[in-house]
């Protein structure tokens, strides 16, 4: 027997509940078997991916509460904002002022030969998109299209402790389990391949920062990325630089040279751009 909802509550209720995300179980096999897929390949960027949405239990039903509770997240969500349309039109961007945060996502991008869509390809191999609601893929979206202003915005490279230290950063701010499992099993690895090189300072460091950051996710970068980057650091405190990066990327590199001199391999991680 199906029970009408009472006049004015049938509709709003149940649209509002269609449109967020289902709480989805951990698939741990699955997850291992994109671990292991990533130690083959480290470049296969779609694995982490599907690491991260095998782990990520409830996280995203958390983040998408938080999300539209936010006075920024109902504006995305009203408006239904295009962050990607944005970062990918690459002419707005380069007639952003000098010293903005937009100028400096242009060049970043430019400079990595990436596009804003890059990730787009990653994320949708699993091939699980079109079963997400409107509203949650506008969200989960808005969150994957952040990832390169982030590196623009924390001053971590695209190397691999960069990476790494953004990864730790995104944790503190998303606390999603599955981000936390791709850093701990990639920095063991990055730590075994350069000892004694401060990995792990630089990790804590990224998770510290994360941490004492405003939510980033529910910012508006629309209005953002035409003002001065150091503004934008400001207000939303993230603090730079990341001394603990910069002690071990130096010392990596110095390491990876000295093996280089001697005639050995260097580390399997690539930390080096």
């Amino acid at each position: 027997m199906t029970l009408a909802h009472p006049a004015g509550e049938n509709s709003d209720s149940a649209v509002k509940a269609a449109e967020k995300p289902r709480r989805k179980r951990i698939q741990p096999l699955k997850a291992l078997a994109a671990i292991r897929a990533l130690k083959e390949n480290k470049e296969d960027t779609g694995q982490v991916f599907k690491v991260i949405e095998a782990l990520s239990g409830g996280a995203e039903e958390r983040l998408f509460h938080r999300f539209e509770a936010s006075h920024g997240g109902k504006r995305v969500l009203a408006e239904k904002l295009d962050l990607l349309a944005l970062l990918c039109d690459r002419e707005k961007l380069a007639a952003m002022p000098e010293g903005s945060l937009g100028a400096a996502y242009y060049r970043f991008m430019t400079s990595e030969n990436l596009t804003a869509d890059g990730l787009v390809e990653a994320s949708n191999e699993m091939k699980l998109r079109d079963n997400i609601p409107e509203a949650g893929r506008l969200f989960r979206d808005r969150i994957r299209d952040q990832h390169d202003l982030w590196h623009v915005l924390t001053g971590y490279g695209r190397d691999g402790l960069g990476e790494l230290s953004l990864l730790a950063f995104s944790y503190a701010q998303t606390r999603n389990r599955g981000v936390g499992a791709i850093v701990l099993l990639l920095s063991r690895v990055a730590d075994k391949a350069y000892p004694g090189c401060g990995i792990w300072r630089s990790i804590r460091e990224g998770y510290r920062r994360g941490k004492q950051a405003h939510w980033l996710p529910a910012e508006i970068w629309e209005e953002l990325l035409p003002l001065p980057l150091e503004q934008v650091r400001a207000k939303l405190a993230v603090t730079v630089p990341a001394p603990e990066y910069r002690r071990a990327m130096a010392a990596a590199e110095a390491l990876d040279a000295a093996r280089v001199e001697l005639g050995e391999p260097t580390g399997d991680v690539k930390l080096a751009a």
